[in-house]
């Protein structure tokens, strides 16, 4: 397996498919899954002659389950170690999620200033912050998040089987037909990864506050979101980033879940290659 061993000694696994000289898409995956969760958009992009590029999140997939370090500032450090370790330049990254939170603070506080990256792409995205705060009125209560660290420490395996059965990819909507197969590898990828890095992730993409990165990223932004996100509500999130953001595109999808990336593809993946193309 290909991995990169970040300052303090973490080994992150990562995939680099395609042409050296082409253009690299980076990819950062939701919590709490893997690079897996992109199997779909990486074969796309490599089909249309890109370099696509992803890594597991430490102690998610098949990296080190450390006991430290869950925090945004250590999963851009992260990111940022697999770009140096690969010198990728004129990069877009796609972040989902909390892949989402990810790639913006990466952008912000590494690529950018490094004058690496080319576009950003943000999907269902925990920015500019997910939790209730005097600031932030709109968010989710605490207790929200405390509900998810205690189904998680309660039984991991049954609650990675009960999300995505219903809000994950709004399979719990009147009509909707689950697909099983889809359920299976959400359940798969989270259980591959490390339970405390999983219960510490939740923090991290429900409380970090994304405002000031927004703020100072100039490159092309594309904020998507599905109108019908149980996961991130789309009005605390999307909305907002897209004004904060001095260079951005808001696109809507409606009726669209938190995971539109699997369960729409056929119109996810065209959309994301105009942006790049643009």
């Amino acid at each position: 397996m290909a991995t990169v061993t970040t300052r303090d000694g973490v080994e992150i696994f990562y995939k680099d498919w395609g042409p050296k000289t082409a253009q690299p898409i980076m990819f950062h995956h939701g919590w709490p899954l893997s690079s897996d969760d992109w199997d779909t958009q990486m074969l796309f992009f490599l089909q249309h002659g890109y370099r696509v590029v992803a890594h597991d999140r430490r102690g998610h997939g098949r990296s080190a389950q450390v006991s430290e370090g869950h925090d945004m500032d250590h999963y851009a450090a992260d990111a940022a170690a697999v770009v140096e370790h690969l010198d990728l330049r004129n990069v877009v990254h796609i972040g989902h999620s909390t892949g989402g939170g990810e790639a913006t603070h990466y952008v912000a506080q590494h690529g950018q200033p490094q004058g690496r990256v080319a576009k950003l792409i943000i999907i269902g995205a925990v920015p500019p912050i997910m939790v209730k705060t005097a600031a932030n009125p709109g968010g989710l209560p605490i207790d929200v998040f405390d509900g998810l660290r205690k189904a998680l420490a309660d039984n991991r395996s049954k609650f990675y089987v009960d999300l995505p059965s219903g809000p994950f990819y709004s399979f719990n909507r009147p009509g909707a037909q689950p697909i099983q197969a889809v359920i299976n590898n959400w359940w798969r990828q989270g259980m591959m990864g490390g339970a405390k890095a999983h219960y510490d992730g939740i923090r991290a993409f429900s409380e970090t506050d994304f405002t000031e990165d927004l703020k100072i990223i100039t490159v092309p932004t594309l904020v998507m979101h599905g109108d019908d996100d149980q996961i991130v509500p789309i009005a605390d999130s999307a909305f907002l980033s897209a004004k904060l953001l001095k260079n951005s595109t808001l696109k809507v999808y409606e009726k669209f879940p938190h995971g539109m990336c699997t369960t729409h593809a056929d119109v996810v993946n065209p959309d994301l290659l105009a942006f790049v193309k643009a």
